[in-house]
């Protein structure tokens, strides 16, 4: 259940004069929290240095997938594994904000964009044919959850060599599925240029060519021969950026049987579709979005950060904030940092990081690759469940929040837990905010 658009110009908004809220970083985890801070009648400023990595990402919601067993439910697992855990971000988020997020996102983007609801594992196909959980997949990907004695063709472009549809296709077929059983897979490699002589394309440049209805309809009769009775057909996540459902339903009517798309290596085109979706309504309702700038600090006064400094071109600005929503993800995007000296630190706010327990700086990297699991990626900001930062249980800033990437305690890529705890963070972080700036109004009207 979601919260109701509210504009900042309605009576209610007007009431508690429109809290001004400071998110930095686009990922999952600030666009979401951005746009559940403006449908409650916040004002908000989204800051961002790059596009996000959404993009890298391949357009699925995971929510947890190995704890280290493979998830076959992924909420009763989530509940399960914070009971257990008290050091995970899912112990102080709670299943039900992640189940409340994984309902906002849906919300926002629509079934055209996800399908799945969180409650049972949907099992796909990687980019090198190794069958991943997951629990939300866009409509183009559903047909991939195979199951005993399905038949595949995994049709590859010889101009697209970020797709290996020979690989693919051997580790499917010698691949024993989740649930048991096995799927027979082949290969075929056909010749396609999206445009005259380019013979090493990208994922991106050929989905842009298949926006064309005469472009795809040449290649999907072209691939019809080769298809036998009963197969499945694999593609490369190439159908489309901009027509994407319309490239979806040519390719399945043409060769009249059930398609799917297989996520290459990053950047993948279904988490570009994703993230578009997400800018453009983050625009249309009116976030304030900033690409291409850096926060480089904040300035606190009585407790509170009262305003950020962002680097723009000529000279840096102040920008004045009622509370800032810290979504700049972790080591992978520089918000976290380990010197040279051997130092963690976090690069945007300067707030204090978190170790495993136990663990001291200079065994946060070992030297042994294929033994346990790295400590420094256990590493992040200490949150409260509301997500407000904290250093040993206490606020470290009364109005500084965290979301997603940058929280510790969660391996997320070996977890599958990226997205979940991105989810799960941005809805706990937005409505603290909303409740606490609301109590304050409603305070200051009593006296």
């Amino acid at each position: 259940m979601s919260t109701a658009t509210v504009s900042t110009s309605s009576p209610t908004a007007d009431r508690f004069k429109a809290p001004h809220v400071v998110v930095i970083g686009s990922g999952l985890a600030g666009l979401t929290t951005a746009l559940r801070l403006r449908r409650g009648g916040a004002r908000v400023t989204l800051v961002t240095k790059g596009v996000g990595g959404l993009q890298l990402g391949q357009g699925t919601v995971d929510v947890l997938g190995y704890t280290p067993e493979r998830v076959e439910n992924p909420y009763e697992a989530v509940k399960e594994y914070a009971s257990k855990h008290p050091e995970h971000p899912y112990a102080k988020i709670g299943v039900e904000a992640v189940k409340e997020g994984v309902d906002f996102l849906r919300e926002v983007v629509g079934e055209s964009f996800l399908v799945g609801d969180g409650e049972s594992t949907i099992n796909l196909p990687t980019a090198v044919g190794a069958i991943r959980p997951t629990a939300l997949v866009p409509p183009s990907m559903i047909n991939g959850n195979l199951t005993d004695g399905d038949k595949v063709v995994v049709m590859g472009l010889a101009q697209y060599k970020d797709f290996h549809a020979g690989l693919i296709a051997q580790n499917i077929d010698r691949t024993e599925l989740p649930g048991g059983g096995h799927v027979s897979a082949r290969a075929v490699i056909v010749d396609f240029e999206p445009r005259e002589g380019e013979y090493d394309a990208t994922g991106l440049s050929i989905a842009r060519s298949l926006d064309n209805a005469h472009t795809r309809r040449v290649l999907a009769e072209g691939l019809k021969g080769f298809i036998n009775p009963g197969e499945i057909v694999a593609l490369p996540a190439v159908l489309g950026i901009d027509n994407h459902d319309e490239v979806l339903a040519d390719f399945s009517r043409i060769l009249g049987t059930k398609v799917f798309e297989i996520a290459s290596l990053p950047p993948c085109v279904p988490g570009m579709r994703l993230n578009n979706k997400l800018v453009v309504t983050a625009k249309n309702e009116r976030v304030d979005y900033v690409l291409g700038s850096k926060v480089t600090g904040c300035t606190v006064s009585d407790g509170k950060v009262v305003s950020v400094r962002v680097g723009t071109a000529g000279a840096g600005k102040e920008i004045k904030v009622d509370a800032v929503v810290l979504a700049g993800g972790g080591f992978e995007s520089g918000a976290l940092k380990l010197d040279s000296h051997g130092h963690l630190h976090e690069t945007i706010l300067d707030l204090p990081v978190t170790m495993p327990e136990g663990i001291k700086e200079e065994d946060l990297i070992h030297g042994d690759y294929w033994g346990s699991p790295q400590p420094l990626f256990l590493c992040g900001v200490e949150v409260d469940e509301n997500m407000l930062v904290t250093e040993h249980g206490k606020p470290v800033h009364s109005n500084v929040y965290a979301a997603g990437g940058v929280i510790a305690g969660a391996t997320r890529w070996q977890e599958k837990s990226g997205e979940g705890i991105a989810l799960g963070s941005a809805i706990k972080a937005a409505d603290a905010i909303l409740s606490a700036v609301k109590a304050g109004a409603a305070t200051k009207e009593r006296n």
